[in-house]
């Protein structure tokens, strides 16, 4: 009987099986680190993108809290403007009514009365003067209340002074409050 050695050939198939083996584990490893470079270039697109997106909103908020503090600063600019509105409406609304006062306080004046000083806090007005008697202080007490623009008259102090031996004064001070008069709506035409 012949003897066939098949020993090479198991050999030779080992080693080209084992050739294929590291073809295709090479084949793998390079569509592995090609997917691997793919992945890493997708993922890199994808961060520089969203990096690019990311600094468009914070310049965009940038210039809109730019836009809101102005927006602020208009807002208090406005309520500024309109304090000061109301301020010269209020002061416009009042110049009739300080020429009312002192028309008031002319009309209230009996003889023998005169004021030496008058002097306005808010709404309360302070009266320094002279009279003849204590009698006439009491007419121009009497004549402020029923003032419809004054109210609650108030005697601080009288007292007798003589300028000479004839002459003989009262030196009076009082306050009263100012106020304005209510208007029936209904008495108007």
């Amino acid at each position: 009987m012949a003897r066939i050695n098949l020993l090479p050939w198991r050999e030779e198939l080992r080693e080209e099986r084992k050739k294929r083996f590291l073809t295709a584990l090479v084949g793998v490893l390079l569509l592995s680190a090609g997917t691997l470079f793919l992945v890493d270039r997708f993922i890199s697109n994808a961060i520089t993108h969203q990096d690019e997106r990311n600094a468009f909103l914070q310049k965009e908020i940038v210039q809109l809290d730019i836009r809101i503090k102005e927006i602020s600063d208009l807002r208090a600019r406005r309520k500024q403007l309109l304090e000061r509105m109301k301020i010269i409406q209020d002061l416009q609304g009042n110049r009739p009514i300080i020429g009312r006062v002192f028309d008031q306080l002319a009309r209230t004046l009996p003889d023998g009365v005169y004021f030496s000083d008058v002097k306005m806090t808010e709404k309360v007005i302070a009266i320094s003067g002279v009279s003849e008697s204590n009698n006439r202080v009491s007419d121009l007490m009497r004549n402020l209340d029923a003032s419809d623009w004054l109210e609650a008259p108030s005697l601080t102090e009288v007292k007798a002074a003589t300028a000479g031996a004839v002459d003989q004064a009262n030196v009076f001070q009082l306050t009263v409050r100012q106020t304005q008069p209510v208007v029936d709506e209904g008495a108007k035409p």
